[in-house]
């Protein structure tokens, strides 16, 4: 059975750095995309960040040059970098793990910028 956890949220002041991590098991991770949305209350979830079975990443505008999404096969792990962050990235903070057949979600993590 396949699992998708993310972990890593929390409490940090605006310009902070934090590191979400997104663990996938059941799946053949190499196969697979992953990308990281955020939801706020009341708004539709938005894509973040994505990155394929080859590496190759792309962002949304607001994320460029602040986040770094990687993905480490050997640990079948993928992670999210974030810098500069403002209170506006508040969110919580899902990954999605896809092929063309199949998607899976995690649960999210709450990421909250604030001083």
């Amino acid at each position: 059975q396949a699992h998708v956890v993310e972990s890593g949220g929390g409490l940090v002041q605006p310009g902070g750095s934090l590191r979400l991590s997104c663990a996938a098991s059941g799946i053949d991770f190499g196969l697979y995309s992953f990308d990281w949305h955020r939801q706020v209350p009341g708004k539709e979830r938005e894509l973040v960040a994505d990155i394929d079975r080859y590496g190759t990443t792309t962002y949304q505008d607001s994320a460029k040059g602040r986040f770094t999404i990687s993905r480490d096969n050997a640990l079948n792990m993928v992670f999210l970098e974030m810098s500069s962050l403002k209170p506006e990235d508040t969110a919580v903070y899902f990954c999605r793990a896809y092929t063309r057949r199949t998607i899976y979600w995690g649960q999210g993590t709450q990421v909250t910028v604030s001083s």
